[in-house]
């Protein structure tokens, strides 16, 4: 199957990953990964726990550095930028991360102004105006004074996507942005992540378990597998071809419908270590 987008004649890719492998000790988690995403894609990672997806992820935003292979985002080989340049390049994205990670001991309106007040240098009067209007675009209008500990796991979610949202970045990453929803407040945040993200024009890249949102909101997807097939690239296509797809791993994965644990807070870690820039530090293997 073709791993170009059918948008791909609109324009040149957002991201290119060439034969990634990433090896942690002996053990191989990604092994050759190669794919494109065009704009407009809402591209999904799916896979089985321990395939990969959230250690290619983190490549992605730069976090961890390949063993091999290389990374390309509007253009910029990442694998080989020093702190400040992938700072700088973390500006033109959105970040959206399972349980919401919300620092915990800042207000929703603090939490949403993060990316504001890190990448620009607007005045504090002007981007209280942008937290106001990313909070009414999400539903949120009158709980930005809440600490994320007073409101809904669903409120969460949504206070996280106006985060993502607010400097209006043509690319979001989006790691089990559902996660521990149940399928009606799933359905909800899928809807509105698509409504605001197409708005202004966004290319999302989501890492998910929950079939239902893959085949919602999906327009390419990859599937990582595990076992002897460990971090390849197993499939890859449109909804419709990993529907019809003959390989008998990704007809028993998508039709167990797998989910997100929704228990894991490591997303706030990660959203620190992005947003603050931090050095990077070896991880161990993630699914």
């Amino acid at each position: 199957m073709s791993s170009a987008s059918p948008d791909s004649a609109a324009g040149e890719p957002i991201i290119e990953v060439d034969s990634l492998v990433r090896h942690f000790g002996r053990q191989k988690v990604l092994n050759g990964v190669s794919f494109k995403v065009y704009p407009g894609d809402t591209f999904i990672i799916m896979g089985g726990s321990g395939c990969g997806k959230s250690t290619l992820l983190r490549h992605l935003i730069g976090t961890e550095k390949p063993t091999s292979g290389s990374i390309k985002i509007f253009g910029e080989e990442i694998t080989t930028m020093n702190a400040d340049a992938l700072r700088r390049l973390r500006g033109r994205y959105g970040m959206l991360f399972q349980s919401g990670a919300l620092l915990q001991s800042l207000t929703i309106a603090e939490n949403v102004a993060l990316p504001l007040t890190e990448h620009t240098a607007l005045e504090t009067g002007i981007i209280d105006t942008v937290v106001k209007m990313k909070l009414e675009q999400v539903g949120l209008t009158g709980h930005g004074h809440k600490k994320p500990s007073e409101i809904s796991g669903g409120m969460k979610k949504r206070a996280a996507l106006a985060r993502a949202m607010a400097l209006d970045p043509p690319l979001i990453f989006s790691d089990e942005p559902t996660a521990g929803l149940d399928p009606i407040m799933t359905a909800v945040v899928d809807e509105l992540t698509q409504r605001l993200t197409r708005q202004i024009g966004a290319t999302v890249v989501v890492v998910t378990h929950d079939m239902n949102s893959v085949f919602r909101i999906g327009t390419r997807i990859i599937m990582l597998g595990t076992g002897h097939h460990q971090g390849k690239v197993i499939a890859s296509g449109t909804p419709a071809e990993i529907r019809a797809s003959a390989n008998p791993a990704v007809q028993q994965f998508i039709n167990g419908d797998p989910q997100g644990d929704g228990g894991d807070d490591s997303g706030e870690m990660l959203y620190r270590e992005t947003l603050l820039g931090l050095a990077d530090t070896p991880s161990s293997p993630q699914s």
